[in-house]
């Protein structure tokens, strides 16, 4: 299993904390949010179980999903939907997008 998943399930919970305070103005930004951070954690989950060629496909959705989840966070800062964000968890979610892109993108070569 990579060490990397478990991150994601504590962003997962990250994300759902924020995705609630979010609702409270957006309603489909923050359903947007939980869709691609679903979207994040099943697929490094399926990756697991791949085999190279899916297996990097399946980072890649991560990857892409992660950054959405980060931009979700983004655009509500923006909008004033929410305010600032623990650092610990934007820190969280640079990381899981770093080891992603790194996962994604060492295959590329």
């Amino acid at each position: 299993m990579l060490k990397i998943y478990d991150v994601v399930l504590v962003m997962a919970g990250d994300a759902a904390r924020i995705a609630d305070r979010i609702e409270r103005k957006d309603r489909d930004l923050a359903r947007q949010m939980r869709r691609a951070m679903q979207s994040v954690a099943l697929n490094v989950a399926e990756g697991m179980g791949s085999l190279s060629g899916h297996k990097r496909q399946r980072y890649s959705t991560a990857l892409g999903s992660a950054r959405e989840v980060l931009a979700c966070v983004q655009v509500a800062q923006a909008m004033r939907s929410i305010g600032p964000v623990d650092a610990q968890v934007l820190d969280r979610m640079d990381h899981v997008i770093a080891t992603l892109g790194r996962l994604v993108y060492r295959h590329a070569s």
